[in-house]
């Protein structure tokens, strides 16, 4: 029972549950979680699940951004000058937050760069 408990105790952790939270979930006792919690294999599918669903998240996400853009681009030209401002801020913002992302990963590249050519 144990090993078909653990891949659901590891999606319950990868989404947040506490550790008794996920034994419920997975049908085992809080301890028994926490045990499999102090395993570096463990930790690492809990890890690695996460790092899936979020990506999902993401994906879905982007799905849904050029929907968006044109959405709060049509507000641009709205008749209530309230919604166009709104559209405005929203436009801006999401600018801004994109271009310091963007700014942060290319320095973040640029850093990894330099180490990957130092290690050589």
């Amino acid at each position: 029972m144990a090993k078909q408990s653990r891949p659901a105790a590891v999606v319950a952790l990868a989404r947040g549950a506490t550790s008794e939270e996920a034994a419920r979930e997975s049908g085992v006792s809080g301890r028994t979680v926490r045990r499999w919690m102090e395993d570096p294999d463990f930790s690492i599918e809990v890890r690695d699940t996460r790092t899936e669903i979020l990506s999902s998240a993401v994906g879905q996400l982007a799905a849904g951004a050029a929907e968006a853009v044109t959405a709060l681009r049509a507000a641009l030209v709205d008749d209530d000058g309230r919604n166009r401002v709104q559209a405005a801020r929203t436009l801006l913002d999401a600018v801004l937050s994109l271009r310091e992302s963007l700014d942060l990963e290319q320095r973040l590249a640029a850093l990894e760069a330099d180490e990957d050519g130092r290690r050589r």
